[in-house]
């Protein structure tokens, strides 16, 4: 890996001080002798070598120097200017010597990405530790999914089932209310009935000269089952307390109550009395 980043810096490093060089000795040489031309060309890459050399050290040291790295940046510059001024003042080949004017400054680039490289360069022990680390944080994370997709679905069922079974609950008391109500309908309609009325009223009731009782509905509503305490507690009332209990409710009110409103009030009142024996009373209370 080390390979990848500090090849590439020194190929770049030393295609840049040719150009250099060579750059400086065919420039200068024709204003000044080539020796002069030639210690030039050499001072500007040693300069530039040497700075980066000792920015090196440093870095394996663990150092840092922020006056290094300017002072090697200044030799590149000065590097890509003189070419790029060979470049402007060259009469032949002009775009091409201001096209590889930029070589110093990429090499100085270069370098500084390879020292980034190291310094967060980790060991292949410490790679491993975080693969594995990153492996199982995924290996987590895919469970934590599955774990939840598991619940969703389950959730999702039950409230599938829930529903379904509340639909049809709700069905049958629908259907259970439809049929109670056509069968109310139809004792309605046969108390209301002249002559089912009167028939019904003949045989539930003794026929009395000037008095024809009316056949009353049966009480349709909610109703308290009575525990076993409370029927024990309860002494069951004689026929003559019934009556006098019932025809003391009937007559509370003018005019007289009907039987059930009277029903009502004896069982508000905490009396306690089968339908069939307040039924009876009621007939005898009223013939």
């Amino acid at each position: 890996m080390r390979a990848k980043t500090v090849l590439p810096a020194v190929a770049m490093t030393a295609v840049s001080m040719v150009l250099t060089l060579a750059v400086v000795v065919m420039w200068l040489g024709t204003a000044v002798p080539w020796p002069v031309a030639l210690v030039v060309g050499l001072g500007i890459d040693g300069g530039w070598l040497a700075t980066l050399a000792y920015e090196r050290r440093l870095a394996a040291q663990g150092d840092h120097n922020r006056a290094v790295p300017a002072v090697g940046w200044c030799f590149g510059v000065i590097a890509s200017g003189v070419l790029v001024a060979h470049a402007v003042t060259a009469e032949e080949s002009a775009g091409a010597w201001l096209a590889v004017a930029w070589l110093p400054i990429a090499a100085k680039a270069l370098w500084l990405v390879h020292s980034m490289w190291e310094r967060t360069a980790l060991t292949p022990v410490a790679l491993d530790a975080i693969r594995g680390i990153q492996q199982e944080a995924r290996d987590e994370a895919a469970v934590a999914r599955a774990r939840l997709r598991a619940e969703a679905a389950t959730e999702e069922t039950r409230l599938t089932a829930v529903t379904e079974a509340g639909a049809r609950v709700a069905r049958v008391q629908a259907k259970t209310a439809q049929t109670l109500a056509g069968a109310w309908s139809t004792l309605e309609t046969a108390r209301a009935g002249e002559e089912t009325g009167r028939a019904l009223t003949s045989v539930t009731a003794r026929v009395t000269p000037g008095v024809t009782p009316r056949w009353e509905l049966p009480v349709w509503g909610p109703s308290e089952p009575l525990t076993a305490r409370s029927l024990e507690s309860a002494p069951a009332l004689t026929d003559e307390a019934l009556n006098v209990i019932v025809d003391e409710i009937r007559t509370s009110e003018t005019p007289a109550l009907s039987y059930r409103e009277m029903a009502a009030r004896f069982r508000a009142a905490g009396h306690a009395a089968s339908e069939m024996r307040l039924r009876a009373a009621w007939k005898r209370v009223v013939a």
